[in-house]
């Protein structure tokens, strides 16, 4: 009888530990999948954002901020904004909204933007949006109505139900037409075809390609711009102050542009030494050796010294 307790007993013990090891090299196998999948496989993690939460309560407060604390003197139907957006989005699968589906939704929210203010940029989001805090006057794309709505949201509508979906949207690269992507084409181009006066564009000088035909400047506004309308093109190229300087206005893809801008009518500036654009970076970081350079030739141009 003790006998065969034991036995059974062991035969117990036997299957739990069988239990337990299977258990663990689960758990170890899921947590290598895991691993895998956050490492080598961004893309499908990115693709898996859905729709930003809250969204119709976000565009439409920020719809109400902009025309009431950011520029009262415009008067829009906020809501009737937002009709418009939702039915482009979510009439359509998620990789089939066009340009054209957003034409009711702009025609909603005109808005004229005054001469020589127009800053465009690319590649160089922080650097450009601490140059325009500086320089109040200039415009850039997010300052105005449906920049200010949509910056930084994520949208789509679901393949077989009306509605934004929250669970997943596809990434630019798999669409034709992206929503997100084509609210911003349109945008960029309205921006860029207002353009008048003097522009000024600024570009990071510390990659290749500065100026990216693939790019929204690049590939949209640049066509848009009016050599009737605008005066001058300044470009701007900007270096890291740690490097590379790769680019220039004398090396690499901005010649190119330039290029562009000659065979089509523009006059053009060029300077990739801009003291204001150095100065914006040496306040992030006031100890780097080009700072301290750049103190000096100051100090001594006004008769001081930095004793």
């Amino acid at each position: 009888m003790h006998k065969h307790e034991s036995l059974l007993k062991s035969t117990e013990a036997q299957q739990v530990v069988t239990v337990t090891k299977t258990s663990v090299s689960f758990a170890i196998t899921s947590i290598i999948i895991c691993f895998i999948t956050l490492h080598f496989c961004p893309s499908q993690l990115r693709a898996q954002l859905g729709t930003t939460p809250n969204i119709k309560h976000i565009v439409v407060g920020r719809c109400y901020t902009y025309t009431t604390l950011v520029n009262p003197s415009l008067r829009y139907d906020c809501e009737e904004i937002w009709r418009q957006f939702e039915e482009a989005v979510v009439s359509h699968s998620s990789c089939n909204v066009t340009v054209e589906d957003y034409f009711h939704m702009f025609n909603a929210m005109p808005q004229i933007w005054p001469c020589d203010n127009f800053l465009f940029w690319s590649k160089t989001r922080t650097l450009m949006h601490s140059y325009a805090a500086v320089f109040r006057h200039f415009w850039t794309l997010e300052d105005t109505l449906v920049g200010y709505m949509f910056n930084d949201l994520i949208w789509c509508g679901q393949e077989e139900d009306s509605g934004f979906d929250f669970s997943s949207c596809p990434e630019w690269s798999a669409c034709r037409s992206h929503p997100v992507y084509s609210l911003w084409r349109q945008a960029s181009q309205n921006f860029a075809e207002m353009a008048c006066g003097n522009i000024t564009i600024l570009l990071n000088g510390s990659i290749v390609n500065a100026f990216n035909r693939k790019s929204m400047f690049g590939s949209v506004e640049l066509d848009s711009l009016d050599p009737q309308r605008v005066n001058y093109v300044n470009i701007k190229v900007v270096t890291s102050l740690d490097g590379p300087h790769i680019e220039s206005c004398s090396q690499g893809s901005i010649v190119d542009l330039i290029q562009i801008l000659r065979s089509r009518g523009f006059h053009w500036t060029c300077t990739d030494n801009d003291q204001t654009l150095m100065i914006l970076q040496c306040i992030r970081n006031p100890q780097h050796s080009s700072c301290q350079t750049c103190a000096n030739t100051l100090l001594n141009r006004n008769g001081l010294t930095s004793n």
